[in-house]
């Protein structure tokens, strides 16, 4: 994990960062002044980080918690499957067009039991994005996404979807291969899956991009991620024709993990390391990892067919609506 200097801070996080260059001053006086014990001081500056982290994600904004989502630093899929697994194996290709970067998948060994982990990858530095193509799959991301779910029933083992998309690639050549009829197959095909299936949004959960790969048994949220049909972003740009009311529009959609439990739309939310993933990416991988088992542990007690009928109509309850007789 990257420590200061080399840490990215969010805007809202510059307290944090001052105090951590108040932590690098005592260690260059402590240098110059060997005799003088800083130590004291350096520890209550380290105390008051850890307050001041705890204290600024206490009370983010919705779009503050959207910032914290895309957060630089924050662990990506290989990331946590890195942490979480031994012996990962990655699958490419789709059997058809190519190998999508930006969505991975494979085997791991989760303490001993095989799981085939899928996910949205983003990358780490410029030239990583553009092969990632910043996590926005193609209809081929996809596919491979099915590909490997079909293999897992296969050989019976759970599947297990890490989310962290703005969203599907809308480029033409993505239309053009047909995107929407990709995602859609996938959501059809994840209803009827034999083996349990655990879906989690690790950051940014956006439209058809995030449901390709979000139809399970169990579906979670990071505690600083969120699930919603459009960006702040892009619906700023519908309502408003400009961008400038992102912060309005992030408020408006109710997009973050508190108010999607509340809704009923997702399982649980799971807490992150104070101030966020991005600051132990041990602890946020341990606690992901406590979950799946958990989950796992509950959803092999129930048989194939008692666990499809419970997944089609834990989505068929999802949204309010009043039929209106004529």
């Amino acid at each position: 994990m990257p420590q200061y200097p080399n840490r990215q801070f969010l805007d809202f996080e510059k307290p944090i960062k001052e105090l951590y260059e108040q932590i690098d001053q005592a260690k260059k006086l402590a240098e110059k002044n060997p005799k003088i014990d800083y130590n004291s001081n350096i520890e209550q500056l380290e105390a008051l980080i850890l307050a001041k982290r705890k204290e600024i994600t206490d009370n983010l904004t919705p779009w503050q918690r959207v910032q914290l989502s895309r957060h630089p630093d924050r662990p990506y899929t290989l990331k946590y499957i890195d942490k979480m697994t031994t012996d990962f194996v990655e699958l490419y290709g789709d059997r058809n067009v190519k190998d999508d970067k930006a969505m991975v998948g494979g085997f791991a060994s989760l303490d001993g039991e095989t799981i085939m982990f899928i996910g949205q990858q983003k990358g780490t530095n410029t030239k990583q994005r553009q092969l990632r193509n910043f996590g926005m799959a193609n209809p081929e991301g996809y596919r491979k996404a099915l590909r490997l779910m079909r293999l897992a029933e296969k050989f019976n083992k759970p599947i297990v979807t890490l989310i962290d998309t703005p969203g599907a690639f809308p480029g033409m050549e993505a239309e053009e291969r047909g995107q929407s009829e990709a995602i859609a197959r996938n959501i059809y095909e994840m209803f009827r899956l034999k083996v349990p299936v655990i879906c989690i949004i690790i950051g940014e959960g956006a439209s058809g991009g995030a449901l390709g790969i979000g139809v399970g048994d169990r579906v979670f949220m990071l505690e600083n991620s969120w699930y919603t049909v459009i960006s702040p972003e892009n619906c700023s740009s519908i309502l408003w024709r400009s961008w400038d009311y992102k912060e309005t529009a992030a408020e408006q959609l109710k997009l973050t993990s508190d108010y999607m439990s509340e809704f009923g739309l997702v399982d649980g939310v799971i807490s992150e390391p104070v101030g966020g993933a991005h600051w132990d990416y041990d602890l946020a991988a341990a606690t992901l990892k406590d979950t799946i088992k958990k989950s796992l542990a509950e959803l092999k007690k129930v048989s194939a067919e008692k666990r499809i009928s419970q997944r089609i109509a834990k989505f068929e309850k999802m949204g309010n609506f009043e039929e209106v007789k004529a």
